[in-house]
């Protein structure tokens, strides 16, 4: 049975600020990030209600997957995010958030998944389809990578 209308409402009002949060700091392009989040959305609506225990996690799967894709179709060309479009654009914020986005993207997915978004490292293994060492070694240099460019001492 396919959603209703009310249904769909409230499950894409529940979900599309932190899927969005998600394809941003992953892909670093608004527009990009918004066009991830509707072919995450589009796919469920495809998909239908049955089967899913868990509709949040099942999107976010579905929405990694696909920034991942847009990782690889524009040839790992990365732009500079526009300060405008990024929820943060104090003068001060800018540096952390210049030193984020440096970072290689499956380290940035992993960060935003862990610290944003609250899964465990288990989660996200499932959610990116890794194992957890691989999840725990990603944040690892994540964390050494932000460290060293944010406190050179």
């Amino acid at each position: 049975m396919p959603y209703t209308a009310t249904d769909w409402e409230a499950l894409v009002r529940r979900q599309e600020n932190r899927l969005y949060r998600a394809a941003l700091a992953i892909l670093g392009s608004a527009p990009e990030a918004e066009d991830a989040v509707q072919e995450a959305f589009l796919a469920l609506w495809e998909k239908g209600p049955a089967d899913l225990r868990d509709e949040g996690a099942w999107l976010m799967r579905v929405l990694v997957n696909r920034c991942r894709s847009r990782l690889r179709a524009r040839g790992r060309a990365e732009t500079l995010p526009l300060w405008e479009d990024l929820p943060a654009p104090e003068p001060e914020e800018r540096l952390e958030l210049e030193e984020f986005y440096a970072l290689p993207p499956q380290e940035r997915e992993a960060v935003h998944l862990f610290y944003y978004e609250g899964y465990s490292t288990q989660e996200i293994s499932q959610i990116v389809k890794c194992r957890p060492g691989t999840v725990r070694a990603r944040l690892s240099r994540a964390r050494a990578r932000l460290r060293a460019l944010l406190d050179p001492k």
